[in-house]
C-alpha cells in the first residue's frame, strides 16, 4: 500500500498584501506625476488656463450658433470671468493674470473683453495666467477666432 500523497499548501499572496501593494505604487505614481508636472501650483495653473480656454471656445460657438456677437469678459483684479448664458468663473487667486485685447470693446477700465463675431473671426486677444515658473498663454487669433493654449517661461 502506498502512502497518502502529501498536500503542500501553496504558498500565494493574501489579498492583504496585494492592496498594499497596489495602494503603494498608487502613492509613488501620484508624487512622481506631481513633481514632474511642477506640484499642485503646476496642475492648479494649466487647469485654470484650460478653463478659460474652453470658456472662450464656447463663447466662439455660441456667436456661431446664434449668429449674434457674443462676449467674454475678463476681470483680473477680481480673478473672475463671464461668457454667454451666465456662465460665470473664478481663477485661483495665486496666480497672476496678463490680458492684452482691444480697447474699444474694454466693459470698463480693468476689464478685458473678447468678442466673437457670427461668422467665428473675434477682436483677438491673450490672456496669460502664471505663477512663480510658468505661464501658459491662451491667445485668441483675430481673423479665425481661433483659441490656442501654449506653455511658456513665465515673465517676472
Amino acid at each position: 500500500m502506498r502512502p497518502a500523497p502529501m498536500r503542500h499548501r501553496s504558498r500565494g499572496v493574501s489579498l492583504l498584501e496585494m492592496l498594499l501593494v497596489v495602494a503603494l505604487l498608487a502613492a509613488v505614481s501620484v508624487l512622481a506625476a506631481t513633481a514632474l508636472s511642477g506640484g499642485f501650483r503646476g496642475i492648479q495653473l494649466r487647469s485654470a488656463a484650460k478653463d478659460v480656454a474652453s470658456q472662450l471656445r464656447y463663447t466662439r460657438t455660441q456667436a456661431i450658433a446664434t449668429g449674434q456677437p457674443q462676449r467674454f469678459t475678463l476681470n483680473p483684479e477680481a480673478h473672475a470671468w463671464t461668457a454667454p448664458n451666465g456662465r460665470a468663473g473664478a481663477i485661483p487667486p495665486a496666480l497672476r493674470i496678463n490680458f492684452t485685447g482691444a480697447r474699444e470693446v474694454q466693459p470698463r477700465r480693468g476689464e478685458g473683453a473678447i468678442v466673437f463675431f457670427a461668422d467665428g473671426a473675434s477682436t483677438g486677444g491673450r490672456i496669460q495666467l502664471s505663477d512663480q515658473r510658468a505661464a501658459w498663454n491662451v491667445d485668441v487669433a483675430w481673423l479665425t477666432g481661433e483659441v490656442r493654449l501654449r506653455r511658456v517661461e513665465a515673465t517676472r
